[in-house]
């Protein structure tokens, strides 16, 4: 820093990153305070109304200034330089917060380092991982009455653990459970987990999935909210995803070779909804995790809580280390943090856009667009039929639509209830589809509504 800039940073006088201080008398609490926040400066020689006094620097000034950095808890990381009789204190955003002097935590807000008060300093510690939800004792579960056997048996099913009789034994190993004076207590991550009715305990860990009719997503077609354990979750959020998903054909020339090309990576849409599920603020009670299936996109939200320094695709990021290692044992996502590596290359492979990601200080979103060659293959089908039939693709149907051919196929008098019911989905929803299918010149109704019959029309 030069004296033109120290010139400028008086005139504009203290600031969220600058802080003036005629001597050393309480600069522990203000260097707290930045390491807490975004980091800062802190000008010693300088007074609250900008005039420069001045300070006699000198090698014992500086080390003392040195020694109360170190003396924080944790120490405070600092870089020292001077201008004149000024000294400079460049203090660094902590990456180990909070940060703590003798008189207590402190955070830049606005132009002050304001003390926090008891609850501020428990949603630091939260959102700066001291305080994992995953790994707090859940008091509300009751072992093993709560406890879902069929569901645990299938988890060590897909992770390859040996089944055994001692579950006492797999889920301490697991981290889902201490033992104490001879009684078994569970975490959260064992509740989400391997509880009978996880939201039960934790409500907030439904999963909603939303379709809509239009892209500024007003028109709802079909929703669900998908409750269950975490994994289980993740599966059900697929199918629904698969369901509403659009296929195009392509045919080889020469052979009657059919290549389905679908409208989104589903390999890349699952992952990102594993992070979603591993890394939600679930201290934040009020938000579900949220798929959006919109006519063009895909999109998923979650609530996060960003954390210091975070970069998408170079931070190693584990909000939630146990419920991370819990999905990574049955091959969901890996610990060490690349899942956006993976849908980067699960992209790439597959000819499709990587998603657009964005974020803020509460809300991530990560946005699927669809795939080029579905849409080259769905573009050609809106127009004139070539002579070469094999050349175009056969109808974009999606597999609900499919579905619902079949069931029709198989019983033409069945009705839009039963439908419904095979597929577990509102008679509303068959009835958009059904008349999807008519459009498309694959389905007409024969007869009047009552008595008559659905032929599917085959070419």
């Amino acid at each position: 820093m030069g004296e033109n800039e120290l010139k400028l940073i008086l005139q504009e006088g203290e600031s969220y990153k600058v802080e003036f201080k005629e001597n050393l008398n309480g600069i522990d609490k203000e260097m707290v305070a930045f390491a807490n926040a975004s980091g800062g400066r802190i000008f010693v020689g300088i007074s609250d109304d900008s005039k420069a006094k001045g300070a006699n620097i000198t090698n014992k000034l500086k080390s003392q200034v040195q020694d109360i950095a170190n003396n924080c808890k944790p120490s405070i990381r600092i870089f020292i330089e001077e201008i004149g009789d000024v000294l400079i204190i460049n203090v660094e955003e902590g990456k180990d917060k909070p940060y703590e002097c003798s008189s207590g935590f402190y955070k830049r807000i606005g132009t002050n380092s304001q003390k926090l008060k008891r609850d501020e300093i428990v949603e630091l510690f939260k959102s700066e991982g001291k305080v994992r939800f995953d790994e707090m004792v859940n008091d509300k579960f009751d072992y093993p009455k709560d406890f879902d056997s069929a569901r645990f048996n299938r988890f060590l099913e897909l992770a390859n653990i040996t089944k055994s009789n001692n579950f006492d034994r797999i889920l301490i190993s697991l981290g889902v459970a201490k033992k104490s004076e001879g009684k078994i207590y569970f975490n959260n991550a064992g509740v989400l987990f391997f509880a009978k009715e996880p939201q039960r305990f934790i409500p907030w860990s439904v999963f909603t999935v939303a379709l809509f009719k239009n892209e500024a997503g007003t028109e709802i077609i079909d929703r669900k909210e998908i409750m269950g354990s975490l994994f289980e979750i993740v599966e059900e959020v697929i199918k629904f995803v698969r369901l509403y998903a659009k296929v195009a054909y392509k045919f080889s020339m020469g052979g009657p070779k059919r290549e389905n090309v679908y409208e989104y990576p589903f390999d890349a849409v699952r992952e990102a909804v594993i992070n979603s599920v591993m890394h939600k603020y679930y201290f934040e009670h009020g938000h579900n995790n949220i798929l959006r299936f919109l006519p063009h996109n895909i999109r998923i939200e979650n609530y996060w809580k960003k954390p210091s320094n975070f970069i998408v695709g170079k931070t190693v990021f584990r909000r939630n280390p146990i419920i991370a290692d819990l999905l990574s044992r049955i091959h969901f996502g890996e610990k060490i943090g690349t899942g956006f590596g993976r849908i980067k290359e699960i992209c790439r492979k597959e000819n499709a856009p990587f998603p657009k990601v964005e974020f803020s200080e509460d809300y991530f979103y990560v946005r699927f667009k669809q795939n080029n060659e579905y849409l080259e293959l769905a573009s050609t089908e809106k127009k004139t039929p070539q002579k070469t039939p094999q050349k175009t693709p056969q109808k974009i149907i999606t597999q609900l639509e499919h579905d619902i051919l079949n069931i029709i196929d198989n019983n033409s008098q069945t009705t839009r209830n039963e439908i419904a019911k095979k597929l577990g989905i509102s008679s509303e929803t068959v009835k958009e589809y059904l008349n999807k299918l008519k459009e498309k010149k694959l389905l007409k109704r024969v007869g009047a509504d009552k008595g008559g019959y659905w032929e599917v029309i085959k070419k």
